[in-house]
C-alpha cells in the first residue's frame, strides 16, 4: 500500500485550517456551480426582449428588475457568470501554459536566449494590461474568442516572469545538477524537476490573475470591444445602465456587485494559497 505523500498531508490540513483559503474556495465552487447550472438556475429567457415590462424596478417578479429591453437582470447576470468565467479561465489558462513554458525555457536555458526573452517580457510589462489588451483586440476584433486571446497576451509576460525566476532558483539545485550528471536530457529535466517544483508559485499567480481577468474582461467590454449584444456581460450590463444611474440605479449596480463577488473570491483563494504553499509565509 502506498503511503500519502507527508508535503501534500501538510499542504491540505494548512488549506483548511487557513479561512482565507476556505472562504474563497466556498464562495468558488458556488459561482462554478452557478455558471455551469445558469440555463436551470435564471428564472427568465436572459435574450428575451419584451417591451411591456421593461424598465421594472425590483420586486417579487423580477428580483433584479429589468431592462429598457424588458430582460430580467437578475437571469442576464446568472448567464454573465458563465460568459465571464469562461473567457477569464480560458485567458488565464492559455497566458499560464504559454507563459510558463517561455520562462521556464529562458530561466533554465540561460544565455543569449534568456537575455533577448527578458528584455522583451520586461518591454511587455511596462504597458498596462488594458493597453496590451487593447492593442491585441484592435488587431483581431472583438468577440468571445478574441477577448480572451487579448487578455491571455496581456497577463502572459507576468507568468514568463514569475516562471523564469523560479526556474533560475531551481535549476542550481543538487538534483538538477546530480540529473545533468547522470546525462538525463534537459527536456527531461525541466519536465519532470523544474516545472513541478515551479508549480505551487504558478498556481498562485494563476489564481490571482483570474481575478484580474474577470476585471479586464469588464472593462474591454465596458467600452465596447467585448462580447457581443445580446449575450450579456457584467461589464456591458454597467455600461447600458450607466445613463439610467440616477433613476434604475440597480442596472449598473447589481452586476458591479456580481463582479466584486467574483473578484474577491479568487483573490481570498490566491492569498489564502501563497500563504499556505510559500514556506517564507508559513510558520
Amino acid at each position: 500500500m502506498v503511503e500519502p505523500n507527508p508535503q501534500r498531508r501538510r499542504i491540505v490540513r494548512a488549506i483548511r485550517n487557513n479561512k482565507t483559503t476556505m472562504t474563497g474556495i466556498v464562495l468558488t465552487v458556488l459561482i462554478v456551480i452557478v455558471a455551469l447550472l445558469c440555463p436551470w438556475l435564471t428564472p427568465f429567457d436572459p435574450l428575451e426582449q419584451d417591451i411591456a415590462r421593461g424598465d421594472l424596478a425590483p420586486g417579487a417578479v423580477h428580483l433584479l428588475g429589468t431592462d429598457n429591453f424588458g430582460r430580467d437582470v437578475l437571469s442576464r447576470i446568472i448567464l454573465g457568470t458563465r460568459i465571464s468565467l469562461s473567457i477569464a479561465l480560458s485567458a488565464v489558462g492559455l497566458a499560464m501554459v504559454v507563459g510558463a513554458l517561455w520562462g521556464v525555457a529562458a530561466g533554465y536555458k540561460g544565455g543569449r536566449f534568456d537575455a533577448v526573452s527578458i528584455r522583451f517580457i520586461d518591454m511587455l510589462m511596462t504597458f498596462p494590461t488594458i493597453i496590451l489588451g487593447l492593442m491585441v483586440l484592435a488587431v483581431l476584433g472583438s468577440g468571445m474568442f478574441n477577448l480572451s486571446i487579448a487578455i491571455a497576451a496581456a497577463i502572459l509576460p507576468r507568468f514568463a516572469r514569475i516562471a523564469r525566476g523560479s526556474a533560475i532558483a531551481v535549476k542550481e539545485r543538487d538534483f538538477i545538477q546530480a540529473a545533468r550528471a547522470l546525462g538525463v536530457s534537459d527536456f527531461r529535466i525541466i519536465c519532470v524537476h523544474v516545472i513541478p517544483n515551479i508549480a505551487n508559485n504558478i498556481l498562485v499567480v494563476a489564481t490571482l490573475w483570474t481575478a484580474t481577468a474577470i476585471l479586464q474582461e469588464a472593462n474591454l467590454s465596458f467600452i465596447g470591444l467585448g462580447v457581443k449584444p445580446p449575450a450579456p456581460s457584467w461589464g456591458g450590463m454597467i455600461r447600458d445602465g450607466v445613463t439610467q444611474l440616477l433613476f434604475q440605479p440597480w442596472l449598473s449596480i447589481a452586476p458591479g456587485i456580481a463582479i466584486f463577488i467574483v473578484v474577491f473570491a479568487f483573490n481570498m483563494v490566491g492569498d489564502g494559497l501563497r500563504d499556505v504553499l510559500d514556506p517564507r509565509t508559513t510558520e
